[in-house]
């Protein structure tokens, strides 16, 4: 589904004429659909971390605090300038084999950064938009995490994009979801009924979200839910 596609759906639901064009168009209810089509990209990327927008990053370490901003990690070792934010838990160094924790609060890295004594572990934050480590690590070691990209939609050719441009543009996330979410925003934008469309609306996205990137089981039981043991292949043998 492109942008026009889900302009042209969008425009059925709602009850007014689907539009030739969006991008560029100036008649006020393509203006309003297109308004509308941006705010669900980015609000609907920031409702979970989906499957469809999580990223992994790898970057070579600099031995200063500041590892620099996200557009030029480890002295511009690395480029992840759609960093939107990060997954907790993941942050690791792999030369070390060990975790880096985190988030610091400003509380702690200022507390930890007026002590006499440093960990042997790093710890991070984020502020001003670069990432941060406490203690400073050895330069050339690598360092990896998963974060939620920014990007939402993608132009034709492939390339990632934080808002529509094209109407050939299409979507990483659920296009039905943002379609959905175009419809009751666009009509609570005209000040027209939309309580029964944000409904369903809300109904899907739960669902989306319950299924996004597969679920392990809930086990209520106290048995194992992996197989342990001596495991013997299929086949012949004898003991």
């Amino acid at each position: 589904m492109t942008l026009l596609t889900l302009a042209q759906d969008a425009s059925d639901n709602i009850g007014i004429p689907r539009p030739a064009t969006v991008i560029g168009n100036n008649e006020d209810n393509v203006k309003f659909l297109l308004a509308a089509a941006n705010t669900e990209g980015k609000e609907l990327a920031k409702r979970h971390t989906w499957q469809e927008i999580t990223k992994g990053a790898t970057y070579t370490s600099v031995a200063a605090e500041s590892q620099g901003a996200f557009s030029s990690l480890g002295g511009g070792s690395a480029d992840y300038s759609d960093f939107d934010r990060m997954i907790p838990e993941t942050y690791w160094n792999r030369s070390q084999t060990w975790r880096i924790w985190g988030p610091l609060t400003p509380a702690e890295w200022q507390a930890k950064k007026s002590s006499n004594v440093s960990g042997p572990y790093n710890e991070w934050r984020i502020q001003s938009g670069n990432l941060y480590l406490y203690p400073a690590p050895t330069a050339g070691e690598t360092h990896a995490f998963e974060y939620v990209s920014k990007n939402w939609c993608q132009s034709s050719g492939g390339t990632d994009q934080a808002a529509w441009a094209a109407d050939t543009d299409v979507g990483l996330l659920d296009e039905h979801l943002m379609m959905l979410g175009t419809v009751w925003r666009y009509k609570k934008s005209r000040s027209l009924p939309f309580q029964n469309e944000y409904l369903v609306y809300e109904n899907s996205v739960t669902q989306a979200i319950s299924r996004d990137g597969g679920k392990r089981t809930l086990r209520l039981s106290s048995r194992p839910g992996r197989m342990t043991g001596l495991i013997v292949p299929d086949g012949n043998w004898s003991p």
